[in-house]
């Protein structure tokens, strides 16, 4: 009976990985519907008795600013052209800062967020970092890179129910993605790290001085020269 059982664990599991494969696969050129953050949030809001109006509209590679483009890798991930799918460098800096005591410090990269923000829930369990960690693989195998930091621009939460550039730069700035200027995307990029408490349209003094360090970033990647580097990252 116990060998029945393994055998069919071992078959669900084969159906899962298989089905998860195809999944990201399909992603590779359908844009996702949502996104299980917005999920989660819109859960959270039904039990808080708080109603929440969930705004994203997506923007196609080509239409998603250069700025916002470049703003974003200088803000969350420097690496991004060059790592699969996870900095080790930074994971083992963060782990010798987090046992150090203090405020824990994350270190996750661009396609670890795309993978957790499109296929999981929050919390720090090692259920969910095994999950995101395949997902992430997935991620890396099937997709270039444009197409993880399109999916992320388009998926990224910028406030209360905003999810992706369209929606944060109606909602902060009053215009559409593709005219968001070099300072406005800096400040975008500089409240990702806690989106609903920090804004960009209303930067307090740390988000200001964020956005000033990665308009600096910015410059020193090469500007939007740096994405050439995403067209030749799966050459290499």
């Amino acid at each position: 009976m116990f060998r029945s059982i393994r055998r069919l664990m071992f078959k669900l599991l084969l159906c899962l990985m298989a089905g998860s494969a195809l999944l990201v696969l399909v992603l590779r050129w359908v844009p996702p519907p949502g996104t299980a953050l917005m999920v989660e949030r819109k859960v959270e809001s039904w039990v808080d008795g708080q109603p929440i109006n969930l705004q994203r509209n997506w923007r196609p590679w080509g239409e998603l600013p250069d700025d916002l483009k470049i703003a974003v890798i200088a803000g969350e991930d420097q690496k991004f052209a060059e790592h699969w799918g996870f900095d080790v460098a930074a994971i083992r800096a963060a782990l010798a800062h987090n046992l150090r005591g203090g405020s824990l410090r994350g270190a996750s990269t661009l396609s670890q967020q795309v993978a957790k923000n499109l296929f999981l829930w929050s919390g720090r369990s090692w259920l969910r970092k095994g999950i995101e960690f395949w997902f992430t693989g997935l991620i890396e195998l099937l997709w270039p890179k444009q197409r993880i930091l399109e999916v992320y621009l388009n998926s990224a939460e910028w406030g209360n129910g905003v999810f992706g550039a369209e929606a944060a730069a109606r909602y902060h700035f009053k215009t559409g993605a593709p005219y968001l200027s070099a300072q406005q995307a800096s400040q975008l990029a500089a409240v990702l790290p806690n989106p609903r408490h920090w804004s960009a349209s209303r930067p307090s003094a740390h988000v200001n001085r964020r956005a000033a360090w990665i308009r600096q970033q910015m410059r020193q990647l090469g500007g939007s020269h740096y994405l050439n580097r995403l067209h030749a990252a799966r050459l290499d």
